[in-house]
């Protein structure tokens, strides 16, 4: 049987395994997709492992509910603190996580004796075109036009370890995500595709934004999609250095800490339940 756990931060949820001892399971992108299916399977975003790590206290791999191998994810980071810290795997409030995205530091805060929320430092920023990756002629990407669906719109383009491109639109409430975001995935302009954010600016300190995750479809929430559209956002002059991005899911808090040049995001992680799945 192989144990999971069910977790969420702001809906972004995903099924969780412990690796650390008994290593990946067999046929992982399978198992991925399996798990992510709403009506055969657990239901979730995705599958997240929690493996041994040589040069941190864990390693996280994280794959979309279409099985491919995602670099990384904000919400599910969070999550990744709360279970190793509810679990007893570590005793440590303040932990490293080696993602492909690179290292990520974790601050847990706890309430009766569980986390509860968690910031995370996300590092810096990339704003070089061939780093995010995307085909544009300058960096930042600040103003780059895509067609989707006889609609034109304005790009940011971000990498905070996975590549974004965030929009600005007059109504992110109504707006069709499905409809343009399935398309601006995987436009030309993006050789690994990328993370479509549509966001609506609200004042100096407050973000309204729905995202169509790469590998994944609309989801209620996406840490780095957060970030990515803060930053963004700055960049364009329309935000301080310091918001509140409004998701499906609930509120992250993102600084863009201009000296250290580092995004630090924070918000809940959540257990929703403990199970086992019958190998097959």
């Amino acid at each position: 049987m192989l144990k999971f756990t069910k977790m969420q931060g702001l809906g972004n949820d995903y099924v969780y395994m412990d690796c650390t001892k008994s290593g990946i399971p067999d046929d992982v992108i399978s198992l991925a997709q399996f798990v992510s299916n709403r009506h055969f399977g657990v239901g979730s975003d995705g599958l997240i492992l929690i493996c041994e790590s040589k040069e941190c206290d864990f390693k996280m791999r994280m794959f979309n509910s279409d099985g491919s191998e995602a670099q990384m994810c904000g919400n599910g980071i969070r999550c990744v603190g709360k279970f190793v810290y509810d679990k007893g795997l570590t005793s440590k409030t303040e932990i490293t996580v080696e993602t492909l995205a690179g290292i990520k530091r974790l601050k847990l805060q706890l309430k009766n004796g569980k986390v509860n929320e968690a910031q995370v430092d996300m590092g810096e920023p990339i704003l070089e075109a061939n780093q995010i990756p995307v085909l544009a002629p300058n960096s930042p990407v600040t103003n780059l036009i895509l067609q989707a669906e006889g609609r034109k719109f304005a790009f940011t383009c971000i990498s905070m370890g996975n590549p974004h491109a965030i929009t600005i639109v007059d109504n992110v409430k109504d707006f069709d995500v499905e409809k343009y975001g399935r398309k601006l995935e995987v436009d030309n302009h993006f050789p690994e595709k990328a993370n479509i954010e549509f966001a609506r600016i609200i004042d100096k300190n407050t973000i309204e934004m729905r995202v169509w995750e790469r590998g994944s479809g609309e989801t209620m929430a996406c840490g780095t999609g957060a970030c990515a559209t803060a930053v963004a956002c700055n960049l364009n002059g329309l935000t301080s250095d310091e918001v509140t991005v409004k998701l499906l899911g609930g509120d992250l808090k993102i600084k863009w800490d201009k000296e250290s040049n580092h995004i630090y995001m924070t918000g809940p992680a959540v257990t929703v339940f403990e199970g086992e799945l019958e190998e097959k």
